[in-house]
């Protein structure tokens, strides 16, 4: 499980200037996914609440609004790059604590928490079993768990467009199942299992569509580059195809807009599951 804790770390440390430089873009539409989270997750002013996989910052931020100084968010993220910037980002806020770590290994207290949020974090645990289950420890009694994962690739072209056509010119296979990745848990029912393995009741999943708008085919493409991982970065500069970012242009095209901006609208599912 380390192996894969500081693969993930050394990716999300490698992409967070791209993700830094496109930020207020993707929040255009993921904004409404932190909003719906917080709703499920039932804060109010007081609460504590914990972010697992936060990234640039979010949906702590939104959390603290919510809960106000008199309750306690604390976002982690393996990524030290990512929490550099939520760091930044919350320098406002001092009842946001912003901690790097993986919540099976770092030492938070058990029952701290009346709810839990994730946004597109979850789908990269190393061990997702555990990581559910250590959650659910983390909750007290009638705590939340609320999370957003994506949907299948085909319904989340925001993320997977540019992948899928650099996989298919590069004829690269798909990756191994079981592996953690932002499609690996896009099976509702398989998510709704996980849950209930892990301890939680009252499991609801539902999908729910993110609005994510791009200002033109060119900004796609450059989004594209800045976010793409190391390894298929490496793998589109050995390949040396000069075709690549005109086929990624090409295959976002068919989501214009008669002004020229991209409708992305992409799919997500909303978990909920109480402690």
């Amino acid at each position: 499980m380390t192996s894969v804790v500081n693969e993930q770390r050394e990716i999300w440390d490698a992409v967070s200037e791209g993700w830094r430089r496109w930020q207020n873009v993707f929040e255009r539409g993921a904004a409404s996914v932190s909003t719906a989270l917080v709703r499920l997750g039932g804060l109010r002013p007081g609460h504590s609440v914990l972010d697992v996989g936060t990234g640039l910052g979010e949906p702590a931020l939104t959390a603290a609004g919510v809960v106000g100084p008199r309750g306690r968010v604390i976002g982690i993220d393996v990524s030290p790059a990512m929490i550099s910037a939520a760091r930044a980002r919350a320098a406002h806020l001092p009842f946001a604590e912003f901690v790097v770590g993986e919540v099976t290994t770092t030492a938070l207290a058990p029952g701290a928490f009346d709810a839990v949020l994730s946004r597109w974090g979850l789908m990269f645990a190393a061990d997702r079993a555990a990581t559910l289950r250590a959650l659910a420890g983390l909750l007290r009694p009638g705590g939340v768990l609320a999370a957003a994962t994506w949907a299948p690739p085909p319904a989340v072209p925001m993320i997977s467009l540019a992948f899928r056509v650099i996989a298919e010119r590069l004829a690269l296979a798909p990756p191994p199942p079981g592996l953690p990745g932002p499609f690996s848990m896009a099976d509702p029912k398989a998510v709704a299992a996980e849950l209930a393995e892990a301890g939680f009741t009252e499991v609801t999943v539902t999908e729910r569509k993110v609005p994510f708008v791009m200002d033109s085919v060119s900004h796609f493409v450059a989004f594209s580059r800045d976010v793409l991982p190391p390894r298929m970065r490496s793998l589109v500069r050995e390949a040396a195809d000069p075709l690549i970012w005109e086929a990624v242009a090409e295959a976002a095209a068919a989501h214009a807009r008669p002004d020229g901006s991209l409708d992305l609208t992409s799919t997500c599912l909303c978990v909920r599951g109480v402690r």
